[in-house]
């Protein structure tokens, strides 16, 4: 075929970048196809096929992957994507790690 390395990308059809969000889990064996979005917080189940966009923490699994559930409720993920903790410095997440993992979101609210 004589392809030059250089453009062995235009072998096949692009259909653009991968983007993975913030605070993203990706299970073993899951792919990602071209082109999609994974919004921060989601969870992508263990050997999933993720062919379209995911919302912001939003649990998906299967094949093709399907939404399961999302993690919390609405107000919590619009408080989680104004919170944005993972742009906050070192000293500031471990002053509020404690929070974080316990889920207390009233602490959170005046950050």
């Amino acid at each position: 075929w004589e392809l030059d390395k250089a453009n062995v990308a235009s072998a096949w059809d692009n259909k653009g970048d991968i983007v993975i969000g913030n605070d993203v889990w990706i299970g073993y064996e899951a792919v990602i196809m071209a082109g999609v979005h994974i919004g921060d917080g989601a969870i992508v189940g263990t050997r999933a096929v993720v062919t379209k966009d995911v919302p912001p923490y939003t649990i998906v699994g299967g094949i093709p992957a399907k939404e399961i559930r999302k993690r919390f409720s609405p107000d919590i993920i619009e408080q989680m994507q104004d919170l944005k903790w993972w742009d906050w410095s070192v000293d500031k997440i471990r002053e509020f790690l404690p929070y974080l993992k316990d889920g207390r979101w009233d602490k959170l609210q005046a950050v």
